[in-house]
């Protein structure tokens, strides 16, 4: 495919071998903090700190690629941290190392989000962007599909042999950060800004950024706080009878339908216009969480986990690709970053309320909600100047970037 250049090919193997990592230790991570005596509050914590730290890292690392003009130092300094924190994490067990250990993996994402995607929007046009972003996220989520089916195969000729899968996970870890050494800096890259930069750098971003950047971000974020963690779609088919080894059959075979259709919807989108992929993804979101509040069955289950892979193929990389296309190239990374940082927070919050709506008023009345308000945000998008958003996406380009991102589109 002409449109996937070197660099998008070794972005996204390093995010195939990445995520093969994580994934492999994902769905055994809570019973191995449980092996060696944690308890369910303290999985909590560690999670919530850990995701917590990423979140924040993100917009000052995105803004401080931009500073530099530079990406690839923070690809492979951010791949190598993940990288190495595995098994220091199967090796030592007191809980002040678990914590070190995850933190770095998180801290590691954070470093890396930015400047890669940043790296990812270079290398395209911004009538290519939902085909590179789609490539991209197919690799990745590949990843989450060969991880974890690893892992299951693993302990089922290894029962409870959790610690040994910490050093397996850091092999592919270690060869995404190999393959990172192949990544060049791209000369386009420019200083944006001598502005220093700090933890406070969303609101720096913010305050400055595209008039169109705030009104999408703002409704991102809005659907963020009612996507709460995949988990609670877990427990509801767990609670309708399905066994363990079911539960993870599910999430994998979500992850291999997000993978095989990211492309594919990058490529429509690209056709069609990013923001309507977008809305058909939020649509699709909202048919989900509607349809989980009466899901009974394992058929029902694989149906509207289908669609749940649809729906993520749908919006993920594709808000990406929107992202950077209304806004400078010298700000690329920063926006990414800002935008990852705050919906960080906005997922924290939403698994949160989901845990509180599901525990007061039962989980019909948590998916119903969320169902509501992804329909609301759907409509706000529509509503959302559809045309001057496509003016703004034909007429940008690296040349005329300044001029863009003061026109207030």
């Amino acid at each position: 495919m002409k449109k996937i250049t070197k660099a998008v090919w070794i972005l996204s193997f390093i995010s195939l071998f990445t995520d093969v990592s994580s994934e492999m230790l994902y769905p055994i991570m809570p019973l191995y903090l449980k092996s060696i005596g944690f308890s369910v509050v303290l999985i909590g914590v560690l999670e919530g700190f850990a995701e917590a730290i990423a979140g924040l890292s993100k917009g000052y690392f995105g803004k401080l690629s931009d500073q530099n003009g530079k990406r690839v130092p923070y690809v492979q300094f951010g791949y190598l941290l993940s990288a190495v924190s595995k098994p220091i994490m199967g090796f030592f067990t007191f809980p002040l190392w678990i914590f070190l250990s995850r933190t770095m993996d998180r801290l590691g994402k954070g470093i890396r989000t930015g400047a890669r995607d940043a790296l990812l929007s270079d290398e395209a046009t911004p009538e290519t962007k939902g085909t590179v972003f789609g490539f991209h996220r197919s690799m990745d989520t590949l990843g989450a599909v060969i991880g974890p089916t690893f892992a299951l195969v693993f302990l089922y000729f290894y029962p409870e042999n959790y610690s040994v899968l910490f050093f397996i996970a850091a092999i592919p870890g270690l060869s995404a950060f190999l393959i990172s050494g192949l990544l060049k800096e791209n000369k386009k890259a420019k200083l944006a800004t001598q502005e220093k930069s700090n933890f406070l750098s969303y609101f720096i971003y913010w305050k400055n950024a595209p008039i169109s950047y705030k009104k999408l971000v703002i409704g991102l974020l809005f659907f963020g706080l009612v996507n709460s963690s995949d988990l609670f779609l877990l427990l509801m088919a767990k609670s309708k009878g399905l066994e363990d080894s079911q539960v993870i059959g599910i999430y994998i075979f979500y992850n291999l339908i997000y993978a095989l259709f990211s492309l594919p919807a990058g490529v429509l989108a690209d056709k069609i216009g990013l923001k309507p992929t977008l809305i058909f993804g939020l649509f699709v979101f909202a048919f989900v969480y509607g349809g989980m509040a009466f899901a009974e069955n394992k058929i029902h289950f694989y149906s509207l986990f289908f669609l749940y892979g649809i729906y993520a193929a749908s919006t993920e990389g594709i808000s990406k690709a929107l992202i950077t296309n209304i806004t400078p190239t010298t700000d690329s990374a920063s926006a990414i970053g800002t935008f990852a940082g705050l919906n960080s927070i906005a997922a924290l919050i939403a698994s949160n309320l989901g845990g509180l709506i599901w525990f007061y008023s039962g989980p019909k009345s948590m998916f119903f909600i969320s169902a509501v308000v992804s329909v609301a945000v759907s409509f706000y998008f529509i509503r959302l100047s559809l045309k001057k958003l496509k003016e703004f996406e034909g007429a940008y380009s690296p040349s005329n970037s300044s001029k863009i991102g003061q026109s207030g589109l």
